[in-house]
């Protein structure tokens, strides 16, 4: 299992500015500093922490933190 508080630091680590008050519900289209650069970090980060490759459309399709660490979470091989 990833261990949330981790995957949460990993996910806020590819802002520039790090969000404040990042938690699994937070739709992370509407933090300052979303980008499609984050967003490329963001699988890049999911591929070399937790070897799990995030499709674009997995990506586009994703609203809050927890639909992302969910795909990570079911794939994760830890």
């Amino acid at each position: 299992m990833v261990d949330e508080k981790l995957f949460l630091q990993n996910f806020a680590d590819q802002f520039d500015d790090e969000p404040q008050g990042l938690t699994l519900e937070s739709k992370f289209r509407d933090i300052d500093g979303w980008t499609s650069i984050v967003a490329l970090s963001i699988m890049a980060m999911c591929d070399e922490e937790y070897d799990v490759i995030l499709s674009a459309n997995e990506m586009e399709s994703a609203n809050c933190v927890r639909d992302i660490y969910s795909i990570v979470n079911e794939r994760y091989q830890g």
